[in-house]
Parts: structure tokens; sequence; C-alpha cells
């Protein structure tokens, strides 16, 4: 099942993909909230949800005139995973870590598909982050690597844009990963039940205007989806809508010869196997 997040009258509502169009769930199917964090912290279950209200032929809104909101629009944490593919911590001139580098991202950065991502009058080393995103469906803490896939409700495409100059002023890289306008989450999520256990083996790029940029496959990644959850639950409670961003295999603009910096007036998509493709423009801040 695959469901997005799109804007009605300025406010996020959940739907589900249904033929060409969407169909607004929470219209649909009245004991389903309006908003996809929410509906997953109520509880109720969304994927029968969804099925009923496409076997009843609810409303179709077209699938080209919808706007998208970032699929989580506002989730409680946006955990990343730094060097998580062995190629991409071989490119930064780093072995493999031993424990995953972890940190966090804010709400305030997201992005839709579609909406342009801003590169900030401060810096040119704008560069870009294809990565898989694991959306948390239930309350968990204390998971193991056997149990830790039960909490997952789906699958997305981020893209962790970076602000390099800025990431490097400090030991912590939050300052820049944590820019207005730059990451891309969506467009849709894919339930965890249409895909491969914690989504391994999915073909993975990143395309600057069309070229090839980064091309890997999630098989690749050190810590597996399981393996971080149990990790993280060590540690803290994932909520439901809690969003993990998973790392980036190599080929980033900052790792190149000469260096690729996005700019203004570029197009950057990201494209995970039998999840989708995340476009967004990039902008000059005003």
């Amino acid at each position: 099942m695959q469901f997005v997040s799109f804007f009605r009258s300025e406010t996020p509502r959940l739907g589900v993909l249904a033929d060409d169009g969407v169909i607004d769930l929470a219209a649909a199917q009245p004991q389903v909230p309006p908003d996809l964090v929410n509906a997953l912290a109520s509880g109720v279950d969304l994927l029968a949800a969804a099925k009923a209200a496409i076997a009843a032929n609810a409303t179709r809104l077209p699938l080209d005139g919808i706007r998208y909101a970032p699929v989580v629009p506002r989730p409680g944490k946006i955990i990343c995973l730094g060097l998580n593919y062995y190629d991409h911590a071989k490119e930064g001139g780093r072995e493999k870590p031993d424990y995953p580098w972890f940190f966090f991202r804010g709400a305030t950065s997201l992005i839709a598909h579609g909406e342009a991502g801003i590169r900030p009058r401060v810096s040119e080393r704008f560069d870009y982050e294809a990565e898989l995103a694991v959306v948390i469906g239930k309350r968990a803490r204390h998971l193991t690597q056997d149990n830790a896939l039960d909490c997952v409700f789906g699958y997305s495409c981020f893209n962790d844009m970076s602000v390099r100059d800025y990431q490097k002023k400090t030991p912590q890289w939050t300052i820049g990963k944590n820019f207005d306008g730059t990451g891309g989450l969506g467009p849709v999520l894919v339930s965890a039940d249409a895909l491969p256990a914690g989504a391994i083996g999915l073909r993975i790029q990143s395309r600057l205007n069309g070229t090839v940029m980064q091309d890997a496959n999630t098989s690749d990644m050190i810590w597996s989806v399981a393996e971080t959850i149990a990790l993280l639950t060590e540690c803290l409670t994932l909520e439901p809508g809690d969003v993990i961003a998973m790392g980036t295999p190599a080929g980033v603009g900052q790792a190149r010869t000469p260096p690729v910096w996005m700019k203004n007036g570029d197009t950057i998509s990201i494209e995970i196997e039998r999840i989708g493709l995340l476009s967004n423009p990039i902008r000059d801040e005003a």
C-alpha cells in the first residue's frame, strides 16, 4: 500500500494512492485521523482502512493536482545515520565506525516532493545524499534484532541535503544538517508489507540534472534497519511517526574531484527501487 501526505486548505491530509488518484483517507474512513502522525498514534489499522476506502470506490483526487507535504509532515524525531555505507565511509577517508554516527534533524528542515531545496546564502557547498527513510508505526523500546521490524510502518525516500562547510564547523554534524528547506522526504510511504524485510536489496540512486551521481543497493548498508532500531531503542523510545534516515552511499558531491555543489536551477532526484522517486528543484535563498 502507498500513502501520501498532501495539502487541502493548507492543512496536511493523509491519502492513499488508488489507480491514478488519491483518496483522502479521513474523508473516506472517518475513524482515521486526518494526518499521518496522529493516525499512527491512534492505533487505527491504516492498511485495513485504506483497503476499505479503495474497495468502496471512494472519491479520487487527481494525483497531478495535489500539492505534496513531506510524507511525515511533523515527525517527533528525525534520527539520521552518518557513514552507513562502506564505500561512503571510505570516500570520506574513514574506516567502518564501531558504532553508528547518529545525529538529529528538526522537522523545520523538511520539504516535500516538488518543493524547492534551498541553497543558503551563507554557503555554496550544498550537497545531496540519497537515503532510505524508515517510518515508525508504533511505540518501541528495548527491541532486539529479531523483533525490531515489528515497529516499522513503512519506507520512503529521503534527501539529506547538507551544507558541508557548516557541517564541519563542529565535531557534531547537526548545524550543517538543519538549514531550512534541506530535507526532502517523500513522495510516498510504502507500507512495510509491500517490501522485503528491512527494505533490503533495493537499488538506490541520486541523479543531479539527470546524471547519476550515486548508485548503490540497500544491501550495502553497514547497519541494517533492524540493527539500527535495536541500537536506538537501547537508549530511547521510538514513537509513531518518528523517521530514521539510514545514511547515504558513495558519490556525494564533496568527495568528487573537483567537488560538485548543487546550485540555483538544478534538479536533484532520489529514486529507490519499489519505493518511488523524490525530486526537488534547487533555489537560492531569497
